[in-house]
């Protein structure tokens, strides 16, 4: 049979031109392209709108590129894994474990390295309250996550309570150190802090090390491996009027001293004042005090040491922006005005970049502001949640990537190819995942038209998602782990005492004479008496001893008393 050119050509473009999977191809450069922000700076923007002049529109570009390769904000990963305002992010050293705590009193775990531009979402929700070792109804805001900064093998959280606590980055805890006495008049004699912990910091070299403040007026340092005390406690005596020496301790830093000569220890407090330690003592007196830093009864939510441990930024409740010199802790070297958000939420923070030479931080109308450390004036503001206040930054130095939490509850992800390493890029690199019937749309996104976009599965007769779920009620869990079916009953968390009540083969083969508990006391009790011509073990001695009664005998009821008949 002859066939045509035409017949060939079909046949071949039926016919496969080879066997096994075929790899579909990733267009990376086209999804980075989708990832690109609309507005870099709004400062030069309205300079470009307010300028008719060619040329001035011709230079504003040329600025914009200039600042697109200085600082990592051309591009942003959106991540929507909490409900309620992000408070503080972490990553690990290497960049690929984020961790993000929030108001809903959870802090989640994602892993860069294995999502996918449609499936980003936490692989791990913690509640640090619902643990093994602590399974109580109460539950508090996350104020901190840190990882621990060499090894990246434990992340310190900081919550709404008296107590710090260590997990493993995987999310189990491993430690829970101890709350002091409240009774306790003297704060120095507790073995930890007796009111909410609002702020800590790892020690700048030693991993074994952290330091918390809290709302007792204390600064305290720990051991990792030493939960039941702290090692140093240091308490500041406020001399602010109508304080009666006490104030509550806002946010605290341990960086490296000036020209390397060990740590120092710089914390914030609620009437206006920053105090200073050396990282190594001696406790009993401070390195340096500045009264009246600050407004008193403002909350000083940020604060952050340079890498070379010469400058303090601080973010002051009295919308100021403060820069000191810590090698002359005595009067600020400059000062800006910034709106501050510390009233709604504590613990908006600020930072150095990496190599310290900008600063940065958000503001309440959702921008974050890239600083000069010198003059402190703003090099770039650019909108990331405009409306919605922008509450905690990050500035990683190994990929070079800004991450930002706001009050929305959305997680961003700043980079540029250029500049940034890994992170968001690694989740670009990777081909698009179709969202599978388990997978919660709100974290994943379909890619293919005619697979499952809406609830149907097939075409007519197909089984739907709702019927799926109805006939199979553990398929297809929350973040959480409950289940999105309604009608499924909830089931309550389990305690430690619940998993480990005995059974009755357990009690008769560990406890001794537990068998006693079904006999009749009164059957137990008879069958040590002595039978006929038995010498009487118990009580034999009292038999020769024994007295006399000294009742009277009655022969009949005739000769009983008359109040005895009458009861009977």
């Amino acid at each position: 049979m002859d066939m045509s050119a035409t017949d060939e050509d079909a046949m071949r473009q039926f016919m496969p031109a080879s066997f096994g999977k075929k790899d579909a191809g990733v267009d990376i450069a086209a999804q980075i392209e989708r990832c690109r922000r609309t507005i870099v700076d709004e400062r030069k923007q309205a300079a470009v709108k307010d300028t008719s002049d060619k040329d001035s529109d011709d230079d504003s570009d040329s600025d914009d590129s200039e600042d697109e390769d200085e600082f990592p904000v051309s591009h942003e990963l959106v991540l929507k894994t909490h409900d309620r305002p992000v408070t503080t992010i972490t990553l690990d050293p290497s960049g690929t474990r984020l961790v993000t705590g929030s108001t809903d009193c959870t802090f989640k775990l994602h892993d860069l390295s294995s999502l996918t531009p449609t499936t980003i979402r936490a692989f791990k929700s913690v509640d640090p309250f619902q643990t093994k070792s602590s399974a109580t109804a109460e539950s508090h805001m996350i104020h901190q996550v840190l990882f621990s900064p060499l090894s990246g093998n434990q992340i310190l959280v900081i919550t709404a309570n008296p107590q710090a606590r260590m997990f493993t980055r995987d999310g189990d805890m491993v430690a829970e150190y101890q709350k002091g006495d409240m009774y306790l008049m003297d704060k120095l004699k507790t073995k930890g802090h007796v009111s909410e912990v609002t702020s800590a910091a790892w020690h700048p070299t030693d991993r074994e090390k952290f330091v918390t403040a809290g709302t007792d007026s204390t600064v305290r340092v720990w051991d990792v491996n030493k939960s039941m005390k702290q090692e140093q406690v240091v308490l500041h005596k406020s001399k602010a009027l109508g304080s009666a020496g006490i104030t509550r301790m806002t946010a605290v830093a341990w960086g490296v001293a000036p020209e390397g000569n060990g740590s120092m220890i710089v914390s914030a407090a609620l009437d206006g004042s920053l105090v200073m330690w050396g990282g190594e003592g001696p406790w009993h007196r401070t390195t340096g005090e500045i009264r009246g830093a600050h407004e008193n009864d403002t909350w000083t939510s940020g604060m952050d040491i340079s890498a070379d441990g010469r400058l303090l930024i601080t973010r002051g409740g009295d919308d100021t922006i403060k820069l000191w010199d810590l090698r002359k802790f005595k009067t600020p070297v400059n000062t800006t005005a910034h709106p501050s958000t510390s009233s709604q939420y504590p613990t908006s923070n600020i930072k150095f970049s990496p190599n310290s030479s900008s600063v940065i931080t958000g503001s309440e109308t959702g921008h974050l502001h890239i600083l000069n450390p010198a003059t402190l004036r703003p090099e770039l503001i650019t909108p990331v949640t405009p409306g919605s206040p922008l509450i905690t930054v990050n500035w990683h130095p190994k990929i070079n990537q800004i991450i930002t939490g706001s009050a929305n509850g959305q997680t961003t992800i700043l980079f540029n190819p250029k500049l940034s390493t890994a992170g968001a890029l690694t989740i670009l690199s990777k081909a698009p995942k179709k969202r599978h019937l388990d997978d919660d749309p709100n974290f994943t996104t379909d890619l293919d038209p005619l697979g499952m976009a809406g609830d149907t599965v097939g075409s007519q007769g197909a089984l739907t998602t709702n019927t799926f779920k109805s006939r199979h009620p553990t398929i297809g869990l929350t973040v959480s782990g409950k289940s999105r079916d309604p009608r499924r009953p909830h089931i309550p968390a389990t305690t430690p005492f619940a998993k480990n009540t005995p059974d009755e083969k357990y009690v008769r083969e560990h406890i001794e004479l537990s068998s006693m508990r079904d006999e009749d006391p009164r059957e137990a009790l008879l069958k040590f008496a002595p039978k006929e011509g038995e010498k009487n073990i118990f009580t034999g001695a009292w038999d020769q001893t024994q007295p006399k009664t000294l009742y009277k005998d009655y022969d009949s009821d005739e000769d009983e008393p008359d109040a005895k008949r009458a009861k009977r």
